[in-house]
C-alpha cells in the first residue's frame, strides 16, 4: 500500500472516530429502535460519501465555495434538517413526561422503517456542507492527475464508507446493549433531551457559519 494511502486512511478513521453529527444520529435512531434502525442510518450516512465524492470530482463544489448564495442555501437546508431532528426528539422527551412514570414504566420502541432510517442518514450526509468542503479540499491530496478524478474519488469514498460502517454499527451495537437502561422513562426521557438539544445546536452552529 502506497503511504499517501495510509496517510488518507488514518485521517479519514480519526474523522470517523471524532463524534459529530453522524455519531449523534446514529446514537438517536439505535435508542429509537434499535441496532437495525442504527445500521440502516449508517448505510444512509456513508451512501451520501458518495454524492460528495462525485459532487468534489466533478468540481461541482469549486462552485459552491464560490457562490456565497448556493453555499448558503446548502448550509440552511442542512442546518434546518438538524433542527428538526433536534424538535423531533425534545417532542419526544417532552411527551415521555406528559405520562405518569408508574403508567408506562419502560417506553416502547418506535417501529423500525428502513425507509425512514435511510432517509434520514442520507439527508442527514448529504445536507451537510462541511462533509462538502471536506472532500472538496481533502480529497484532490490523494488523487493522480493523470488518472480519473471520477473513479479515484469513489474508491477512496468506498474506503470511508467502510470505515465509517464499522465504527458506526460498532457504536449502535453498543447502545442497542444498553437497550433496557436507555428504555426506562426518566433515562430516555434525558437521552432524547440531550441529543435533541445537541442536534439543535449543530444546525444552529452550521447556520451561523459564515
Amino acid at each position: 500500500m502506497q503511504p499517501q494511502l495510509w496517510t488518507y486512511l488514518i485521517a479519514i478513521t480519526l474523522l470517523t472516530l471524532t463524534p459529530g453529527v453522524d455519531t449523534m444520529l446514529i446514537i438517536r435512531n439505535t435508542s429509537r429502535g434499535g441496532w437495525r434502525d442504527g445500521a440502516v442510518s449508517s448505510v444512509g450516512i456513508c451512501t451520501g460519501l458518495f454524492v460528495h465524492a462525485t459532487v468534489s470530482a466533478v468540481g461541482i463544489s469549486v462552485i459552491l465555495l464560490q457562490s456565497a448564495l448556493a453555499f448558503s442555501a446548502l448550509k440552511l437546508a442542512g442546518a434546518a434538517y438538524l433542527v428538526w431532528l433536534g424538535l423531533v426528539s425534545l417532542r419526544q422527551a417532552w411527551k415521555r413526561g406528559d405520562s405518569p412514570a408508574t403508567a408506562i414504566p419502560v417506553s416502547p420502541r418506535l417501529r423500525f422503517s428502513v425507509r425512514r432510517s435511510l432517509a434520514e442518514g442520507f439527508l442527514s450526509n448529504v445536507l451537510n456542507p462541511k462533509t462538502v468542503v471536506f472532500y472538496m479540499a481533502f480529497l484532490p491530496q490523494f488523487i493522480d492527475p493523470s488518472g480519473s478524478a471520477l473513479r479515484q474519488s469513489l474508491f477512496l469514498a468506498g474506503l470511508h464508507f467502510a470505515i465509517a460502517m464499522v465504527w458506526q454499527c460498532f457504536l449502535a451495537l453498543i447502545v442497542d446493549h444498553a437497550g433496557t437502561w436507555l428504555q426506562h422513562r426518566a433515562v430516555h426521557r434525558a437521552f432524547d433531551g440531550v441529543t435533541g438539544s445537541i442536534l439543535m445546536a449543530l444546525g444552529i452552529k452550521l447556520a451561523l457559519t459564515r
